[in-house]
Parts: C-alpha cells; sequence; structure tokens
C-alpha cells in the first residue's frame, strides 16, 4: 500500500496500491458494509427498514407545523442510527415508540398526532388523557418557597 485517505464524501477509504509483481499503481475503495436492520411487523412478517416510511410518518404528523424538512430528516436518521444499536432486527413497536419519544421533543402537537394514529385512538378521552401524559412529563414543576 502506497498511500491510505478517506474519500472525499467519507463514507469509504480511498488505497493507493502497488503490485509488488509488476510495480502498476491501483486505487482500491473499502466501504463498510451495513448489516440490513430487518423490521418485525405485529403480523410476524419480516421486512427491510425503510427510512423514507419514518420521515413520510413525522411528514404527515408535521403537516402545517412550522417543522422544517432536514428536522425531520435528521430525526429519521437518529432513529434509524439508535435501531440499529438495538441488533439487526427490530419490531414495529421499537419504532414506533422511538417516533414518539423523538416528537415529543420536536413538535408536541405532531406528537399528539402521531400519537392518535399509532395508538388507534377512537375517543376524545384519548386525546385529552395523551395531552395530559404530554404536559405532565415536560411541564417543569412549581417553585414552592422556603418558609
Amino acid at each position: 500500500m502506497v498511500d491510505s485517505r478517506q474519500s472525499d464524501d467519507g463514507t469509504s477509504i480511498r488505497r493507493r496500491r502497488e503490485c509488488l509483481a509488476c510495480g502498476r499503481r491501483f486505487t482500491t475503495f473499502e466501504r463498510l458494509e451495513e448489516v440490513p436492520l430487518v423490521v418485525v411487523k405485529r403480523s410476524g412478517d419480516r421486512v427491510p427498514f425503510d427510512r423514507t416510511k419514518v420521515v413520510e410518518g413525522i411528514t404527515s404528523a408535521c403537516k402545517g407545523r412550522p417543522v422544517p424538512a432536514e428536522a425531520i430528516a435528521s430525526v429519521a436518521a437518529d432513529l434509524e442510527e439508535g435501531l440499529r444499536l438495538v441488533g439487526p432486527e427490530v419490531t414495529s413497536e421499537q419504532i414506533g415508540l422511538a417516533v414518539l419519544e423523538r416528537l415529543r421533543d420536536l413538535d408536541q402537537v405532531a406528537y399528539v398526532r402521531f400519537a392518535s394514529v399509532y395508538k388507534g385512538f377512537d375517543d376524545p378521552a384519548d386525546f385529552q388523557r395523551e395531552v395530559r401524559l404530554l404536559t405532565k412529563s415536560t411541564a417543569p414543576k412549581p417553585h414552592r418557597a422556603r418558609r
């Protein structure tokens, strides 16, 4: 090997090599091979993870909200990275809960919208319960004066 450096896009390593027999030089590229992430659905079916489905779900929940597309893409990328740390197989439930967790910080209205579809709300009381849980977990605790 004559020279080694990271490629321009940062996703591979570019190496300059020289043949020991003839002296000719050539370039090779090494890329990290990612293990495919598989989603185990409620039905038991196994399908490849598709980040675009996550982006579409978050985009739908954020429709009409002041959430930039870059933030949605970033959430989806972070979510995928976190799921890969879990292992090669994740459940659709793990994905839904991870989306909810991230939407809680991104936009609370989008969180409630996503929760209504994901959790299958069919009664106004479901919305009220979810909003109570959301505000309870995010509202600052009141400061008590000491005497």
